[in-house]
């Protein structure tokens, strides 16, 4: 389990590249390294990915075919940073909301506001996704805990697009501060909101 509190970022540093298949070499500092093992979850913009290598500096992680279809990870280059969260231990605060590093799917950023110590991004999703995003609700981009600000339908009427507001801290800590229309997040739904409105969805359609 992951909280959405990032802890920093981290330059991967090596590719290596298989069919359907690649593996990241990342290198970590030391105070995320601490008390790290082989088989520990470490969240890599929100992707929840298994430590499978350690040398000193660089761990390396593996990623499979589903993971580089579903998000940012696979155009990911050597020399580029990631977001970066250990797994939550027992005990610790919970200062964002529970995030299990399962990415839904990516939304491509399509505005940027901004304002005196605090910027608003604005996402594109598709319609399938973007009902399950409620104003002052809970989401994960790219594996940042953050609370919805507005939600509206696109020009053409087809995706949603939603609005979050960014303080400095979050800014200084995460890769959001160099995001640019154009460029791909992924996404985590809050899965609470996912199943009450799979359900509400089902006890109507069941009325029709």
């Amino acid at each position: 389990m992951f909280t959405g509190i990032v802890q920093g970022t981290a330059k991967v540093v090596e590719v290596h590249e298989l069919e359907e298949f690649r593996t990241h070499v990342v290198a970590l500092p030391p105070a995320m390294r601490e008390g790290l093992d082989i088989g520990a979850s470490v969240a890599h913009n929100g992707v929840c990915l298994t430590v499978t290598t350690i040398d000193g500096d660089n761990v390396s992680f593996d990623l499979m075919r589903e993971t580089l279809r579903l998000t940012n990870l696979g155009a990911i280059t050597p020399g580029a940073r990631v977001n970066i969260e250990r797994a939550a231990r027992f005990g610790d605060e919970i200062g964002g909301h529970s995030m299990s590093g399962h990415i839904i799917c990516m939304a491509k950023v399509v505005a940027i506001e901004e304002a005196p110590n605090n910027r608003r991004l604005w996402f594109s999703l598709p319609a399938t996704i973007g009902r399950f995003v409620f104003e002052k609700g809970y989401i994960g981009v790219d594996g940042i805990s953050l609370t919805v600000g507005d939600v509206r339908r696109a020009e053409d009427d087809s995706d949603i697009e939603f609005s979050v507001n960014l303080i400095p801290e979050t800014l200084s800590r995460t890769l959001l501060s160099e995001r640019a229309p154009g460029d791909d997040v992924n996404i985590e739904i809050d899965p609470q909101t996912q199943v009450i409105v799979e359900t509400v969805e089902r006890v109507l359609a069941k009325r029709l």
